[in-house]
């Protein structure tokens, strides 16, 4: 292709010379022979098979070609040298610090690895990572004081501004630990009995509350009349080991509890509450060289979850 043929040598050339009009002057400002500019812009319009650049004995001049070309040209450089910068800044070891907002949902199924491929790629930034209602960060993340956010996607009217990459969806789950009651009961196919036992279920401010809202009333078994509202992960894994409560919660918060036996998930078909997971930015803003290969890490290590979670 084309494009594959172009150097970047000779982008440098043709901009240069057609910064100081002459062949001669551009040579000196890029420590090249005269002849050697000459050579490259020869190539370049040979490649390109059109004439960039009117010669006279008065200097040279660009052609409509070559006026259209030095626009696509500078920006090419523009790009680059941008690049390098910012790559550059993303190196300059203990001086980069990236804040990021976690949902529980991503905070022990994605982002251990995620962290963890993130600084074996040799970047020593300062990980700030914040935990809180998803309201609360989001509004953080619009104002500028988080970089990014990593969770469950929110609700549109809170999306304003805010652009979301998905990474994979998971579902809400119901949890109890292993030798519940309810799990003496054969079959157990009724949704309904949850109403008898003391249930955890999220406040108003998580992200999970009207997905999981909708799935009971879906059920005939509406809001639980015995229940505790909490976002609070290490009290909900320690309340349900201590006592018969049922706990309604994103599945990637206790996959690897259900995986290692710790929990028992209840069998009930909660397909209808899946919603994407995934990386929320703001839309105005390129994220940083840092940020980005964040980023990265993070879609990485979502794809050893996706299985885990269920797409």
């Amino acid at each position: 292709m084309l494009e594959n043929r172009i150097k970047f040598r000779h982008l440098q050339c043709f901009i240069e010379v057609a910064r100081q009009n002459s062949v001669s002057r551009a040579a000196d400002v890029l420590a090249l022979t005269q002849p050697a500019v000459s050579k490259k812009l020869k190539e370049l319009e040979e490649m390109l098979e059109v004439q960039l650049l009117d010669r006279s004995k008065k200097g040279v001049a660009l052609t409509q070609f070559g006026e259209v070309f030095l626009k696509y040209a500078g920006a090419s450089m523009s790009a680059l040298r941008e690049g390098t910068d910012s790559l550059v800044q993303a190196q300059m070891k203990g001086k980069v610090r990236i804040n990021v907002g976690v949902l529980p949902t991503v905070a022990a199924s994605v982002l251990p690895a995620a962290v963890l491929r993130f600084r074996q790629a040799g970047m020593e930034a300062t990980l700030n990572l914040v935990d809180g209602p998803n309201t609360l960060l989001l509004g953080q993340l619009r104002v500028g004081e988080l970089d990014l956010v990593v969770g469950r996607l929110a609700e549109p009217e809170l999306m304003t501004g805010l652009s979301f990459q998905h990474l994979y969806s998971e579902r809400v789950t119901l949890v109890v630990r292993p030798g519940h009651p309810l799990l003496t009961r054969t079959p157990l196919n009724n949704i309904q009995d949850i109403r008898q036992f003391n249930v955890l279920f999220p406040t108003k401010e998580s992200i999970i509350t009207q997905a999981a809202e909708r799935f009971l009333i879906s059920q005939g078994v509406g809001l639980p009349p015995d229940r505790i509202e909490t976002i609070s992960v290490p009290f909900g894994k320690e309340y349900i080991r201590q006592t018969d409560a049922i706990w309604m919660i994103s599945r990637g918060v206790v996959a690897r509890e259900i995986a290692d036996g710790e929990l028992v998930e209840l069998p009930f078909d909660t397909k209808e509450t899946l919603g994407p997971v995934g990386l929320t930015t703001r839309a105005d803003t390129i994220p940083s060289p840092a940020v980005q290969m964040l980023m990265n890490a993070v879609r990485d290590a979502a794809i050893a979850v996706r299985d885990r979670v269920g797409d």
